[in-house]
């Protein structure tokens, strides 16, 4: 009973003594030993077998007992001793505590004190500089007053949860009294010497004005805002006068003139009066921005009365002159008075022969050098902030533009439309055989000189109508240049008759393409291809150009459509002709007497004319779409679907064949065909 008793003891024992890993972790860190009775997995059978290895170690059990015993006593005495000392922890916690209520009460009344004799100090100094200030506003000392006003607002910032007390108040008021006078003051000053009527006074500016605009910088914003206003409404003053609608100078072909007067001004602002206003003011900008307001609506009201006399080339000719000017006061001023948008999105690159992929302020070329492929590219310009400032009020008016493009392209449609007649079409055995018709390059240079052109004038809805234009003459080209000048498949069904193909003629009686229409079609079918792919990076561009908002409008997929069916149409032709070249060889094949074959010859008549026919095409259409090779590949399969069946299918028509004729094609099937 007693051994039971004892085991359930060191089991509970166990079970109460075993903690978790972490714990375990965190007691071996606090406390190292290498005492294996601090071990977690301490096992008693093993450390016994450690100190008693042999009988013979038996003979000192009693010292080692002895020993152990001793170390139990030592730990119920430290654990005696700890146990004792944790009875005075709470009295002298409650001391610790008394103390640091007594510092604390100490550091607030520490800092309420220093509070009061900062905020005292504050008080005298607001009531000096409040007086200081009135004094100074009587006697326009306005240098003094610019530093002591800012202070003296600094300070009255330290009284606003006092404002409840009168003397704060009244302080309060006679700071705003103060500054309501001042501003008053400073306005009649400005008044006086730049009145809104009548030329400016002959004397410069004078210092008082100077310090004044510092004290505007305190006040409220308004006055600030109504020196400016004021002072530059006396400084164009002139300009509305000189450039009245009734005044020759103000129509758009003396344009010029008023971008000659406004950089005058702004020299004569700058040497008179530069340094009158706070450079922060920006002064010179506002000057600038405001001709420029000025400007665009004078010329929109001009341009509204006398809208019959705007011609094409003086519409563009004031164009080019207004965005000269916005871009010299891009280099000029940085635009901090104006609300700037966000930039365009870099341009992507695009393929070399594209006329769209070159730098739009170089030249129009069709394609680049090689040399020049791998220069580096100019970094884009940063986007200009006065675009449009005063070139906007144009935009109205574009429609003269866009109308003058649209005949433009018609005449250039026709042009090349009466080009090609005269020309004819590419010559066989030349470099123009299978070439991109030089005309569609044309056509893209000049699509892209209008978009580029456009674009600097508008990037609203002017561009989505040039769109239009561009897709009108897109389909005019596809039509009247591409598909209306495709060879016309022959009606004459004359071929060869079995007779002829029996004694192996060359079949001269097949009507076909000649070589110069067959270079024709693929010179067509690369010239589709080149307008398909141009046709996408053009609406690309577009897309860059224009708007965000009017993005979705520009859609070229039916364009994109329309030269895909001008290179399907080409490549059917190409298909057609030999197809149709190599039937009255299988129609004499059908109806070849294969019955009465008695003697195996070197190949059928038959084989030789579509063998001959496949030669004679092929190696053309292949040499002439080498820019093009997926085109011939497709011309390469679709002959071969539409040949096989067909082979096939007359293969079945074929009367009964003897033993003999039975032996003579595989022969000839098992040649190989060399093109």
């Amino acid at each position: 009973m007693m051994e039971d008793e004892e085991l359930e003891f060191v089991e509970d024992l166990e079970a109460i003594l075993h903690l978790t890993p972490e714990v375990q972790l965190a007691i071996e860190q606090v406390f190292p030993s290498q005492d294996p009775l601090d071990r977690a997995d301490f096992n008693a059978v093993e450390y016994i077998n450690t100190l008693f290895p042999t009988e013979q170690s038996l003979a000192n059990i009693d010292e080692v007992v002895n020993n152990i015993r001793l170390k139990i006593r030592r730990l119920d005495d430290n654990i005696r001793t700890v146990v004792r000392g944790q009875t005075n922890v709470g009295q002298d916690g409650r001391q610790v505590k008394e103390i640091t209520r007594d510092i604390k009460q100490l550091d607030h009344a520490k800092r309420h004190l220093t509070t009061s004799i900062t905020t005292l100090n504050h008080l005298h100094m607001l009531a000096g500089g409040v007086d200081s200030l009135e004094a100074m506003t009587r006697k326009r000392q306005y240098g003094e007053v610019a530093n002591l006003l800012q202070g003296v607002v600094n300070v009255l910032e330290h009284f606003q949860k006092y404002m409840g007390i009168p003397q704060i108040r009244q302080l309060s008021e006679r700071v705003k009294a103060a500054q309501s006078e001042l501003g008053t003051q400073i306005l009649a000053d400005f008044e006086e010497t730049f009145p809104a009527q009548g030329s400016k006074k002959s004397g410069g500016p004078s210092i008082v004005l100077r310090d004044a605009c510092l004290v505007a910088n305190v006040l409220d914003p308004r006055i600030k805002q109504e020196i400016i206003k004021k002072f530059i409404r006396q400084h164009l003053s002139e300009y509305l006068v000189l450039f009245q609608e009734n005044q020759d100078v103000a129509w758009l072909d003396k344009i010029d003139r008023r971008y000659a007067w406004i950089k005058r001004q702004l020299v004569d602002y700058e040497e008179k009066y530069g340094r009158m206003f706070p450079e922060e003011w920006c002064m010179t900008e506002r000057i600038a921005v405001e001709f420029c307001h000025i400007t665009r609506t004078e010329l929109a009201k001009l341009m509204r009365t006398r809208a019959r006399e705007i011609e094409v080339k003086l519409l563009l000719f004031a164009i080019q002159r207004t965005t000269n000017f916005e871009g010299l006061l891009a280099k000029r001023f940085s635009g901090c008075t104006l609300n700037n948008g966000p930039g365009k999105k870099p341009e992507t690159p695009l393929e070399p022969t594209n006329p769209f992929l070159e730098d739009e302020s170089g030249e129009d070329n069709v394609s680049e050098k090689d040399e020049d492929l791998d220069r580096p590219k100019k970094p884009k310009a940063p986007d200009n902030p006065f675009h449009g400032i005063v070139s906007k009020c144009f935009e109205p008016h574009l429609y003269v533009y866009i109308e003058s493009q649209d005949k433009n392209l018609g005449e250039l449609i026709d042009r090349f439309v009466a080009d090609f007649r005269a020309q004819g079409p590419p010559k066989s055995g030349t470099d123009e055989g299978g070439a991109v018709l030089p005309s569609c390059a044309d056509l893209f240079v000049y699509y892209k000189k209008c978009m580029v052109q456009c674009s600097q004038l508008s990037t609203g809805e002017p561009m989505i109508a040039l769109t239009t234009i561009f897709q009108k003459y897109l389909r005019e080209y596809a039509w009247k240049i591409l598909s209306g000048n495709l060879p016309k498949t022959s009606t004459n069904s004359g071929g060869l008759t079995i007779s002829s193909l029996l004694k192996e003629k060359e079949g001269s009686e097949v009507a076909k393409f000649t070589m110069e229409e067959l270079c024709l079609i693929c010179s067509i079918l690369s010239t589709a291809e080149y307008c398909l792919a141009t046709t996408q990076q053009l609406e690309e561009k577009l897309k860059e150009k224009v708007d965000k908002s009017l993005m979705e409008r520009i859609n070229l997929t039916g364009e994109m459509d329309t030269f895909s069916t001008v290179i399907s149409n080409s490549i059917q032709l190409l298909v057609q002709d030999l197809d149709a070249a190599c039937d009255p060889a299988l129609t004499a094949m059908s109806k070849m007497p294969w019955q009465s074959v008695e003697h195996v010859g070197d190949q059928s008549p038959y084989v030789t004319s579509v063998i001959m026919h496949i030669k004679q095409n092929v190696p053309i259409i292949r040499d002439n779409l080498a820019s093009t090779r997926k085109y011939f590949t497709q011309f390469c399969i679709k002959f071969t679907n539409s040949f096989i069946p067909k082979f096939i299918n007359h293969l079945f028509r074929c009367k009964p064949i003897s033993m003999v004729g039975a032996e003579w094609e595989p022969y000839v099937h098992s040649r190989p065909l060399n093109i």
